[in-house]
C-alpha cells in the first residue's frame, strides 16, 4: 500500500471508528463490536471498488451495516441449532439415560466452542453454508474471497468441529 493510501485510511479510520463502533455496540453488543469494526476496515482494504468510491464513509458504513446483519442472522442461526434448554427437554422427555443426556450437552457445548473460537471469516463462510445453505462459490462472491479460500476455510471449520467433538 502506498504511503499516501495508508495516510488516507489512518484519517479514515480516525473519522469514521467512533461512530461505527458506536452502531455496531448498539447492533450487535459491545463485546463482538471492535471486531466488527476491524472486519469493516479489511473488506474496505480489500475491495478493489473502495478506491473509486465517491464517498468512502458511506461505502464503510455499508460494509458495516452488512457484516452487523451478517452477524445477526449467524447468531440466530447457533441459537437455532444450539439450544441447550431444548436437548435437555428432549432428553428428558425421551427418557434418555442422565448419562447420555450430559454426554450429549457436553457434545453441543463442545462445538459451539469449537465455532465460537473460529477465525471470523472462517466462522462466516461456516455459517453460510451451514445457515443459509449457500454454496461455496455464492460464499466466496458474498465475502469478496476466492472459491479456493472459501474451500479452505470450510475445510479448517469442519476439522476443528470434528476435533472437538473427538
Amino acid at each position: 500500500m502506498s504511503d499516501e493510501k495508508s495516510r488516507f485510511f489512518d484519517r479514515l479510520f480516525l473519522r469514521s471508528r467512533r461512530e461505527l463502533i458506536g452502531y455496531f455496540a448498539r447492533r450487535i453488543g459491545r463485546e463482538d463490536a471492535s471486531d466488527l469494526l476491524q472486519e469493516t476496515f479489511v473488506r474496505a482494504l480489500r475491495s478493489e471498488r473502495f478506491d473509486l468510491a465517491a464517498d468512502p464513509p458511506s461505502l464503510l458504513q455499508r460494509i458495516a451495516v452488512n457484516l452487523a446483519r451478517d452477524h445477526a442472522r449467524r447468531r440466530r442461526t447457533e441459537a437455532r441449532y444450539v439450544d441447550f434448554d431444548a436437548d435437555a427437554e428432549m432428553a428428558v422427555a425421551t427418557g434418555a439415560m442422565p448419562d447420555a443426556r450430559l454426554e450429549a450437552e457436553e457434545k453441543w457445548r463442545l462445538l459451539r466452542e469449537a465455532v465460537d473460537a473460529l477465525p471470523p471469516r472462517c466462522r462466516d463462510v461456516f455459517l453460510l453454508y451451514m445457515d443459509e445453505g449457500l454454496g461455496l462459490g455464492e460464499i466466496a462472491e458474498r465475502l469478496g474471497v476466492s472459491r479456493n479460500m472459501a474451500q479452505k476455510h470450510m475445510r479448517l471449520a469442519m476439522a476443528r468441529c470434528w476435533a472437538a467433538l473427538e
